[in-house]
């Protein structure tokens, strides 16, 4: 179970911890955190210590031009610090780019939300994003993983 420390919600025992470093709104937060766990496990691994940063663009693309040396907008930047047997990563997510592919694909936000969450959770597992092909295989999973989500988790 997560627990709300201020903006920041705790799942203590899989270490998995959203903060929300912007005026968003997380809705269910709880299930969110226990539905990427349970991807975490199907994946075949161990859950480590991830830590969930939602931001503004304009804190996203500082990252991203300090970190990977690129000087555009995107939705999420994983960092992957995993294990062969634990998922430990850092994920940053753009809520502007988020809200945005939300309208643009006709789903809500907590969908689009959690597709860019697993989409951070699948690099850390071996998946790319590289190639067209990488590209497609990558997307299938996404789909899989909040099929998944929406079935057990129907509120979101």
């Amino acid at each position: 179970m997560a627990y709300n420390t201020g903006n920041t919600y705790l799942c203590p025992v899989k270490k998995i911890t959203l903060q929300v470093q912007n005026q968003f709104s997380v809705l269910n937060q709880e299930q969110l955190l226990s539905w990427m766990s349970d991807c975490v496990l199907l994946l075949g691994k161990q859950i480590g210590d991830i830590h969930i940063a939602l931001m503004d663009d304009d804190a996203l693309l500082e990252l991203n031009q300090k970190h990977l040396d690129h000087n555009d907008y995107t939705d999420v930047i994983t960092f992957d610090y995993s294990t062969p047997k634990a998922v430990n990563c850092d994920i940053a997510v753009s809520t502007d780019r988020v809200s945005e592919n939300a309208t643009h694909e006709g789903v809500t936000v907590e969908n689009e939300l959690a597709r860019v969450l697993i989409h951070g959770i699948l690099h850390c597992v071996g998946y790319s994003d590289k190639t067209h092909n990488d590209k497609q295989i990558m997307r299938k999973k996404e789909e899989e993983m909040l099929k998944r989500f929406h079935v057990e988790h129907k509120s979101l």
